[in-house]
């Protein structure tokens, strides 16, 4: 995590982070009961299925990972221009290379090939890190910011480039279809939602130096989260008729509009409503880190053990839900607590 003092420590961004930690816990949750893409459990009842919660995977993919690399990149700059370019790649070789490297491997003698699973994400921030510091070797940071504030056409303009490309990239390259780059690198990427990622990390870099964030109006905020919310809306809706049909054939730009517009929305309402700090959220914002790199073995070995229990289908996605996520930070203060970790959790 990124060190700040007490005075300036923007409260709202850790507890958004522990947000979309719990998110993907419990996206990854429902993965075993509906159709979310491969999992490695299967219930061995078949009763345990949800046909609905494509909606949830849906509308999740469309924002959260997005969103995790734009408040990672919003750090970046600063966390630079503190340590020095040589200090700034260790600290990520540490702090993301090491789990990347752990995880990855014991992920990969799981399965018996080279895997990565969720640790893509940070495969690829990582990565996204490397290249920023590669930048600052050549170009000077940026000491002014021409747009001092984003009005709210701009994120219109921002989705729409976003899901321009992100539809045309579908055309060769579907959702859910995972590549290595040039088929060489061992780098999972997902094409379809690459560019949103790539885009959303440099908006945080910007949003970082130029104060975007802060600067943004509540006007503007209320109102991206309200389109957001109706974009949410509109692909929960969606069924079998004429509606369906048009959304899926323009997801990649639907889907873009989305997650800008939820994104800014969220980064706004935890701005004004979640700028809390007190022991829990500081200590759940210390966990939430390891939660996400611990969470899917830990989860996987909890679905195993219960896989006999009968709770119905929604049930047992609330308890596997609830039950991961508690495991996964207290097992992530657990493991904190050995000397030395902290510097990597």
């Amino acid at each position: 995590m990124n060190v700040q003092t007490k005075a300036n420590r923007q409260y709202y961004l850790d507890n958004l982070k522990v947000f979309l930690t719990v998110l993907v816990i419990f996206h990854h949750a429902g993965q075993a009961y509906g159709t979310g893409g491969g999992w490695a459990y299967t219930p061995s009842n078949p009763a345990e299925f949800m046909p609905w919660i494509w909606h949830f995977f849906s509308t999740n993919a469309s924002f959260f990972m997005g969103l995790y690399f734009l408040i990672s990149g919003y750090f970046v700059p600063r966390s630079y221009d503190k340590h020095g370019g040589k200090d700034f790649v260790k600290k990520k070789l540490v702090r993301l290379g090491i789990p990347l490297v752990v995880m990855g491997g014991l992920l990969s003698l799981l399965a018996g090939k080279f895997e990565t699973g969720h640790m893509w994400f940070v495969e690829s921030l990582l990565v996204f890190c490397l290249i920023y510091a590669l930048i600052r070797q050549f170009v000077p940071a940026l000491k002014s910011c021409r747009v001092q504030q984003l009005p709210l056409w701009s994120l219109l303009a921002i989705g729409l480039v976003m899901g321009v490309g992100s539809y045309f990239i579908r055309q060769v390259s579907p959702q859910d279809h995972w590549i290595w780059p040039f088929g060489i690198i061992p780098m999972a990427i997902e094409p379809a939602h690459y560019l949103q990622y790539v885009m959303m990390f440099i908006i945080g870099v910007l949003a970082g130096r130029c104060g975007w964030i802060e600067k943004m109006s509540n006007r503007m905020g209320a109102s991206a989260l309200t389109i957001g919310l109706l974009f949410a809306i509109g692909n929960y809706v969606r069924g079998d008729g004429a509606w369906n049909g048009f959304v899926w054939r323009w997801f990649g730009i639907y889907e873009s509009l989305m997650c800008v517009f939820i994104s800014f929305g969220l980064l706004w309402l935890f701005r004004e409503f979640a700028n809390w700090s007190g022991r829990f959220w500081r200590w759940s914002a210390a966990q939430s880190y390891g939660a996400y790199v611990f969470h899917m073995l830990l989860m996987l070995v909890l679905q195993n053990l219960t896989d006999g229990l009968w709770m119905g289908a929604f049930g047992k996605f609330l308890f596997i839900g609830v039950v991961s996520t508690i495991i996964s930070f207290v097992f992530t203060w657990l493991v904190r607590m050995i000397p030395g970790v902290k510097k990597v959790l």
